[in-house]
C-alpha cells in the first residue's frame, strides 16, 4: 500500500514516485537520475522437520535476508564525481570496489503537512542502501536516426536496506 499524506480536506493521496533524489555519501556533486528500480529485500525460508514429529508439515524458519540489485538510469553526462565512482568500480585494474551508502529520497513537492509516520522531518521518505558498489554499467544506445536522450544504466549491489517507516 502506498504511503499517503492528508491534503487538508481529509482525503489521502499517495506520494508521487517521480520526485526523487539519489545521493551517494562521500561523493561530491550530484547526478540526476530519471529512474530507480529494484529496491527490494527478501528472506530465505528454511524448512525443518524433526524425525519424530507427529506432523508431516515442516516448520518454517527465517533464513538469510537477500537484496536485489538496484538499477539507476540517467541522461549521459561527460564528467561527474558519481561517474568517477562508477569507473572505479568497473575498472579492470582495481582492487576492492569502493563502497558507499546510497540514499534514495522520495520528496513531497506539494508541501502538504505529512504525518510523522509517513515522512521524515525534512518532508522526504528515504531508502538507504548500505555498503553499495557498482556491479554493472551500460552505455547508451547510439542511433543517429533517433533524437532521444542518451541514457546510461548503472546497476548497484548493496548489503543492507534501511526501509522508511
Amino acid at each position: 500500500m502506498a504511503t499517503a499524506y492528508e491534503n487538508g480536506k481529509g482525503s489521502a493521496y499517495p506520494l508521487t514516485k517521480m520526485n526523487f533524489i539519489v545521493t551517494v555519501d562521500s561523493i561530491s556533486g550530484t547526478a540526476a537520475f530519471s529512474e530507480v528500480t529494484g529496491v527490494e529485500a527478501s528472506v530465505d525460508v528454511i524448512e525443518f522437520r524433526q524425525g519424530n514429529s507427529g506432523s508431516l508439515a515442516p516448520v518454517k524458519l527465517p533464513g538469510l535476508v537477500k537484496h536485489g540489485n538496484v538499477t539507476l538510469k540517467m541522461g549521459y553526462i561527460l564528467s561527474s564525481a558519481f561517474k568517477t565512482w562508477v569507473m572505479d568500480c568497473v575498472s579492470e585494474t582495481r582492487g576492492l570496489p569502493p563502497r558507499h551508502n546510497v540514499i534514495i529520497e522520495l520528496i513531497d513537492i506539494n508541501g502538504g503537512a505529512p504525518t510523522a509516520t509517513v515522512t521524515s522531518a525534512t518532508g522526504t521518505v528515504q531508502w538507504t542502501l548500505t555498503n553499495a558498489w557498482v556491479t554493472k554499467y551500460n552505455a547508451p544506445d547510439l542511433d543517429a536516426k533517433n533524437s532521444d536522450v542518451a541514457i546510461e544504466t548503472v546497476e548497484i549491489a548493496y548489503e543492507e536496506l534501511v526501509i522508511p517507516n
